[in-house]
Formats: C-alpha cells, sequence, structure tokens
C-alpha cells in the first residue's frame, strides 16, 4: 500500500447516480492526491465555458496523499472547482477533521456533477454511499445542520460531516464548506457551487484502514517532528504587547536574514495566528482602512483591545486539526461576549481579527466575536467579508452610497454596530448586502460611480490581510497565481523560513540581504517565488498544513515522509518537478476557460500606487507587471501572456491531458 486508497467516488446528483472509479498509479506518481487530483480529474471533465454556479461545473472534496499515513501535519482537506469568483481555477484549504473521514471511506476524493432538484446530502460508509434528502435542513445554519446531522448518523461511529450555511444557499460568492463547527473551506466562492448544487452537506462515516509503504519509518519521523514542537515554547513572561514592540522592529529593519522557523511554532502554540493582531499591525503587515491607511493610524490605542492575550482570556481549550502536533486553535466561551446569543466559537483567526479590526477601523473586540460566530454558521468568508465592509464604508465616506443606499446604517470607520448590521445583511442578501455578498469587484460593477479605486481585489478574490508593500513576493503570488488573491501560496518570509535550498538544487540559497532587494524585479527573487509555489502545491497534494511547509524541510520532513508512506525513493528535485506540474495544470484550467492571466493583477493600492506617506510602509511601491512577467518565465511560461509554453508542457509530461 503505498498512502492513498486508489479510487475517486463519483456522484451525479442530476441522474442521482453514484460510482466507483479506479485512478491508476501513475497519477498520484504524477499530481499525488489532494489539489493535484483534483486539477487532473476537473480539467478533463469540466467543459470550457461551464457556469460556474450551473450543472456542468464539477465540485470536488480531495484528501492529501499523507493523511492517515502517520505522517504530522497532513490532516488537511481542499474543495475544488471553477470559481464563481474568478471565472478560472477555484481550491479552498481546510483543517479539522474531514481529510482522515475521505480515506476511510475508502476513496480519496469525492465529485459532484451535476445539479439536485431539492435538497440533498450524501452519506457514506463502509457500505457504499447514498443521496438523502435534506429539505428540512435547508434555511438551518451550518453548525445546527452539522448537530441534526451528527445526531441521525451516529450509529456505530461518529460521523464527520461537511456542510454549507445560508449564505452558500443563497449562491454568495464569497461563501465557503464548514466542518468541526465553524473550520471553513472559505475561498473561492466554493460554498456557492455547492448551494448551486442543492447539496447541503456531505456526510461520512466510515473506518477502512489507511495504509502505508513503510509505517515504522513515517512514525519515526513523526517522532522526531513532535518532539521538537514539544520542546519549543515561547517564553511565559513574555505577553503579546511585547510582540507590537518586535513588529516596529521588523518594519524598521534594513536587513532581512533567515531565523530559526521553530519560533514560529512556540508563537502559534501560545497564541495561534492571534500574535499577528499586534505584530503585524506595527510591522506593516497589516492592511490598514482599506489598504489606504497605516499603524500611524490604527496605533496603539487601537490595536491593544485585540491583542492575543485578550482574546486567549476566552479561550476554553485547545483545538487541534487532524494529526497536528502544535493545536493553534481554541474554543472560546463567548456567552458574555454575545449577551447569550452563543456560547462557543472557533477562537478568531488572525485574518477575520484584521479584517474586522485594522482593515475597518474597530475596537469592539465583542463584536469581532460576534461577527466571527455569525459567519461560522452562515458560512460566509471572512476575509473577503472584511474587505466588502471596508469597501461599502469607503464608498460611504465618499458620497457613493448614502442612507438611503444602507437602509439606515451610518456606514462610518470604526462603527461596530454598523458593522454587525451590514454582515447581517450581507449573509441574508437584504438591500445594501445584496450587492456585496458576491465580493468587491461585482459590488462595483453594480454600483458603478468611480467605486472601482476602493474595490481591493485581484482578479476578483479579496486578499489576505497580509500587505504586498511589506512582503512584495506576497503581491507576485496574489496576482500571478491560477487562485488570485490568496496569502497561503507564498512569500518571501515563508521562503526565508523553508531552506529549500538545502534540499532543492535550483532553489536560490538565502543568507543575509536587503530589505529593499525584495522591491527589485529579477530572476533570483523569481526562482524564490518559483520555488515556493511549487512546493505549496506538494503541500496542498499530501493534506500538509501552510504552518508545517513554514516550518521548513529540516522540521517537517514532506520528502521523507512521501518515500517512506509510498516506496517511490524520488528526490526532492523530482518532487519539486511534481509541484511544477500541479500549478502549470492548474494555469492551463484558467487558459482553457478563457481566463487572461494578466486581468488577475493586483489592485493599484496594493502595489503602493499611489504609495503611503506615512508608516514603515512610507513611499514602498511593487512593480508586481515585472515580477509577474519574471515568475511566469522562471515557470517556462510565455511572460508576456501568463500561458505554459509548449515546450513546458512536454517537459512535464502534460500534453496528454491538455
Amino acid at each position: 500500500m503505498k498512502g492513498y486508497q486508489g479510487k475517486i467516488l463519483i456522484v451525479n446528483l442530476t441522474t442521482g447516480d453514484i460510482e466507483t472509479q479506479k485512478i491508476d498509479d501513475s497519477v498520484y506518481e504524477n499530481f499525488l492526491s489532494g489539489v493535484g487530483l483534483g486539477a487532473y480529474y476537473l480539467y478533463q471533465n469540466i467543459p470550457t465555458g461551464a457556469d460556474p454556479l450551473g450543472p456542468d461545473n464539477i465540485l470536488g472534496f480531495v484528501s492529501g496523499l499523507l493523511t492517515g499515513t502517520g505522517s504530522f501535519m497532513t490532516g488537511r482537506w481542499m474543495a475544488v472547482c471553477k470559481s464563481p469568483l474568478t471565472g478560472g481555477w477555484g481550491d479552498a484549504n481546510c483543517g479539522g477533521t474531514f481529510s482522515p473521514a475521505i480515506k476511510q471511506c475508502g476513496v480519496d476524493a469525492i465529485f459532484f456533477k451535476g445539479s439536485s432538484e431539492k435538497p440533498v446530502y450524501l452519506y457514506m460508509d463502509n457500505k457504499g454511499a447514498q443521496l438523502r434528502d435534506a429539505s428540512a435542513l435547508w434555511g438551518k445554519d451550518a453548525i445546527m445542520t452539522e448537530e441534526i446531522l451528527e445526531k441521525e448518523n451516529w450509529i456505530k461511529k461518529k460521523p464527520v460531516i461537511a456542510t454549507i450555511g445560508q449564505a452558500a444557499e443563497k449562491l454568495s460568492l464569497i461563501s465557503g464548506i464548514v466542518n468541526d463547527r465553524g473550520r471553513i473551506a472559505a475561498r473561492s466562492g466554493v460554498g456557492a457551487v455547492m448551494g448551486s448544487k442543492k447539496l447541503k452537506a456531505v456526510v461520512l462515516a466510515g473506518s477502512k484502514p489507511i495504509k502505508c509503504n513503510d509505517p515504522e519509518a513515517v512514525k519515526a519521523i513523526s517522532i522526531q517532528f513532535a518532539e521538537k514542537v514539544r520542546h519549543t515554547n515561547f517564553p511565559s513572561f513574555v505577553g503579546s504587547n511585547m510582540l507590537a514592540l518586535i513588529g516596529k522592529q521588523v518594519g524598521k529593519a534594513k536587513e532581512v536574514k533567515p531565523n530559526d522557523p521553530m519560533l514560529m511554532a512556540s508563537l502559534w502554540k501560545k497564541w495561534g495566528t492571534g500574535f499577528g493582531n499586534t505584530y503585524s499591525a506595527t510591522s506593516g503587515d497589516s492592511p490598514i482602512k482599506n489598504w489606504g491607511g497605516s499603524c500611524k493610524e490604527y496605533n496603539r490605542s487601537y490595536y491593544k483591545k485585540v491583542t492575543a492575550d485578550k482574546v486567549n482570556k476566552n479561550e476554553m481549550r485547545k483545538y487541534h486539526c487532524y494529526s497536528c502536533a502544535i493545536g493553534c486553535g481554541g474554543i472560546c466561551d463567548i456567552k458574555s461576549n454575545t449577551k447569550g446569543e452563543f456560547k462557543h466559537t472557533h477562537k478568531p483567526e488572525y485574518e477575520t481579527v484584521c479584517a474586522f479590526s485594522g482593515l475597518v477601523m474597530n475596537k469592539d473586540l465583542d463584536a469581532i466575536y460576534y461577527i466571527n460566530e455569525l459567519m461560522n454558521r452562515a458560512g460566509m468568508d471572512t476575509i473577503s467579508g472584511g474587505s466588502a465592509v471596508a469597501y461599502a464604508i469607503e464608498c460611504y465616506e465618499n458620497g457613493i452610497i448614502t442612507k438611503v443606499d444602507t437602509g439606515g446604517l451610518e456606514l462610518t470607520w470604526g462603527n461596530a454596530e454598523a458593522i454587525v448590521a451590514l454582515i447581517k445583511k450581507m449573509i441574508q442578501r437584504e438591500g445594501i448586502g445584496d450587492v456585496l455578498a458576491d465580493g468587491v469587484k461585482r459590488a462595483t460593477q453594480r454600483i458603478g460611480q468611480g467605486s472601482e479605486c476602493f474595490a481591493i481585489h485581484a482578479g476578483g478574490q479579496e486578499p489576505g490581510m497580509h500587505d504586498s508593500r511589506f512582503d512584495p513576493m506576497t503581491g507576485v503570488h496574489y496576482s500571478a497565481d491560477p487562485t488570485p488573491g490568496r496569502h497561503t501560496i507564498g512569500a518571501a518570509v515563508y521562503y526565508n523560513a523553508m531552506s529549500l535550498w538545502d534540499k532543492v538544487s535550483w532553489a536560490p540559497k538565502v543568507t543575509k540581504y536587503l530589505k529593499d532587494e525584495e522591491y527589485v524585479p529579477s530572476d533570483e527573487e523569481a526562482l524564490k517565488s518559483v520555488a515556493g509555489s511549487c512546493y505549496k502545491q506538494l503541500t496542498d497534494g499530501v493534506g500538509g498544513c501552510l504552518f508545517g511547509m513554514i516550518l521548513g524541510v529540516h522540521h517537517w520532513k514532506m520528502f521523507e515522509w512521501l518515500n517512506a508512506a509510498t516506496g517511490w525513493n524520488k528526490t526532492p528535485d523530482e518532487y519539486m518537478e511534481m509541484g511544477k506540474r500541479m500549478q502549470t495544470l492548474r494555469q492551463l484550467f484558467n487558459i482553457k476557460h478563457g481566463i487572461n492571466p494578466m486581468d488577475f493583477k493586483l489592485h493599484n493600492r496594493m502595489a503602493g500606487k499611489p504609495p503611503l506617506e506615512e508608516g514603515p510602509l512610507t513611499g514602498r511601491q511593487v512593480p508586481i507587471e515585472e515580477m509577474m512577467m519574471l515568475h511566469w518565465k522562471n515557470f517556462g511560461w510565455d511572460e508576456e501572456t501568463g500561458r505554459p509554453l509548449e515546450s513546458t508542457v512536454e517537459t512535464l509530461d502534460l500534453q496528454e491531458i491538455v
């Protein structure tokens, strides 16, 4: 056995037919599982011109090749489809417990074709799969749905469930898919695709084994990794206020050099992603006031209200995704924060806190808890949701929309009550909320009046809460990746931590350099971004966690785990070519579906046009077009158009597929 199950499930929601299909070993050796298997299947089976919200689109739930093999931080799953948000390749990554549940049903992926006439859910266990009526669940939020289905289907084993809430049912293009009561595959509009198919949930209760080639070798690597994490602890006497000072120093630094990435593990263990609530706010990493402000405006009087220590005060217990040694998540008691309406919520991630604090100039942490749970239940992406609110506030501030348009809401910076009310309108598609529920690109197409200058996006997708003027390589990935606007693809800070150059022959080595060099287009910087992209595709192919990836090749040993689990005995260079193949096929998917890759270029404000006049990013500009072209060139794609060259397609053995 080689880590994968060798089969996929195909469900036709139009006819009700369900079949299992075997997948040849060569597919896994070329594309792994996860996003690679998804790209392999979707490229060949979604017709050109397919409506993303129509029956020709396919929605896939894919697990990772290393999930369930005994490796650590390899328990993530992905939803894949043609994105209704960007019109091209769509995927969304999620943790929780759903990835191993797919494989325990004896398959590596589940693909849904067609559309059902009435709401249904898929139930699958060791005996097989069947579609069941979900009419009584339609209209219920995701957490309530999960609780009902868990109770109804808990027979011998607690089922694992992925479902949608009201936002996806109403086809919001910024909706996602929810599992584990609030962990969301939030991006690319995957929830809207699920809603368009009238698929309310997927319920998995299998218990089939997941085997690998050399479990003892996998175990040995895992023990070594777990021991490193266990002995890595951030000093207990250091509070999150100290992170603001560290952030300020980083923002002023003239030089960059790699540090031991296990320091990050200690931060995640102590605070989760919330350490960025203050560190990123002061370093220049956090976009402020719809990307138009700086930490001079979002000063200590703001960020001290949302520090990681304040967030963690409500933490009842740590939350670990499947096979995680760190446990960056948490379950928070929010009864007092929401006046009894909600009891618990997953701890708000940095992205959520920034989107509803610095991005909209809000100080009210209770409002952030409340918004977090509202959006978790509705299944709406907090990154895109916060960006839509910031866009609306700036439109209101400039007289483009008025109180008449907002239904009486006074959309001013930091007005927490109005922000909460607007989110509720977006979830229910009421009034101005209906305009904003499909993201800022669609909103500006409807509102017009010059509002596009406030609509911050890349290719239709709102960017993560990491400023490309702080880390230009992030801007390259925001713009040049087949799934634009994603902070999880790559960044200079990731590359510098991963030490890929110690394993991969062509990855540029980093020792120490001037920060200014990151802003100068060059083949060396482009090779770094290419290497980061390839490695991220591998990470998404094995079900790996971004945080594991960032810990670097000397700690999180993906190459070694892969060889132990599969018996392939491939070199890191051979695996990286696999990552290049996966990335190239995703780009070819976009070309097939009529995407002009240059149209994914990030918004001018994100590139420092015009530049900020105060704060750590003063005067910073990113020559994004030149950087995109060099990135494409070093991928073996046409540097002017972003289309993969025929020679690259042949070298990567993709010609039979495309």
